[in-house]
């Protein structure tokens, strides 16, 4: 599986368990090329790594928050126990303190689809900082050429003047709804990574939606099949064959495009400040592109 930009966490198994780890700290995240902001992640990285499982999994992900605040993790879209929704102020789920962990567990026992981890604590803040990631039940006997994962998050990004994009470190005012930069797996186009593929292999495309906005993406020269929505698999009559689809906050899609027409294809949100770097002309945010590989 492919996550231009990503980290990606298998797991160790130890004993039937397949173990992660998780460290919820401040992070230093390069946007653009000499452009970071200051925000939260996981594992030093905005958003923080894909867990990668499967169907059946028993599954304990150490949690460890070195964050100036107590914190939790909701695994957004699974069928858990209660006590490991991480909804820390409506549920028996305990809430991770200063410089101490927790062990979530559960049993995978989701279909396979696209899933994602956030905050569940102060989100309006922690959530509007970056604290999130993807997670992925792969089906191991998948045989699709291309797997993509795109994660869509936006910043408020303080002290910068508007539409300049001088190099520096800034911060994130998670309280503003001025975002000026738009992000797919912690980059701004045109720092984000392509995805490659063959001419005449198949393409999945997962996405999932974690800030604020509606982002309706959109595909060039090419028509995508909606497989599969919030990590459930579509029956066939509602397949649609489309070239755009539109994520609100807390959606994932998962889409299959055959690459049947050679070139460079964008492939972005379609709001049109939502295209741009603070503001600036010229391409740039939430976008990036099918680049055919050359035989």
């Amino acid at each position: 599986m492919h996550t231009p930009n990503l980290n990606q966490l298998f797991g160790e198994i130890e004993d039937g368990v397949k173990y992660f780890e998780l460290r919820a700290e401040p992070v230093r995240q390069e946007v653009l090329d000499g452009i970071f902001i200051e925000g939260w992640g996981y594992n030093g990285s905005i958003p923080g790594p894909t867990i990668i499982v499967n169907p059946g999994d028993e599954v304990c992900i150490k949690v460890y928050n070195e964050l100036p605040e107590k914190t939790s993790i909701h695994w957004h879209g699974m069928d858990i126990p209660q006590k490991m929704d991480g909804a820390a102020q409506l549920q028996p789920s305990p809430t991770i303190e200063q410089g101490d962990f927790y062990e979530y567990r559960f049993k995978v026992v989701n279909p396979p689809g696209t899933h994602m981890y956030h905050t569940h604590l102060n989100t309006q803040v922690q959530q509007m900082m970056g604290l999130g990631g993807g997670f992925i039940i792969k089906d191991e006997n998948d045989e699709v050429d291309y797997d993509y994962f795109l994660l869509l998050q936006e910043f408020a990004v303080e002290d910068l003047e508007h539409m300049t994009l001088e190099k520096g470190t800034y911060k994130v005012d998670a309280h503003s709804h001025d975002f000026n930069f738009y992000t797919i797996n912690g980059k701004c186009f045109p720092a984000t990574t392509p995805m490659k593929a063959e001419e005449g292999k198949d393409l999945r495309i997962r996405m999932g939606a974690l800030g604020h906005s509606l982002h309706p993406m959109h595909v060039h020269g090419h028509q995508f099949t909606i497989e599969n929505q919030d990590g459930n698999p579509l029956p066939e009559t509602m397949k649609m064959k489309r070239n755009s689809v539109s994520l609100s906050s807390g959606e994932t899609f998962e889409v299959k495009i055959h690459a049947n027409n050679p070139g460079s294809w964008p492939f972005h949100c379609h709001t049109p400040h939502h295209m741009a770097n603070n503001h600036t002309e010229g391409h740039g945010g939430m976008m990036t592109s099918i680049e055919y590989i050359e035989k």
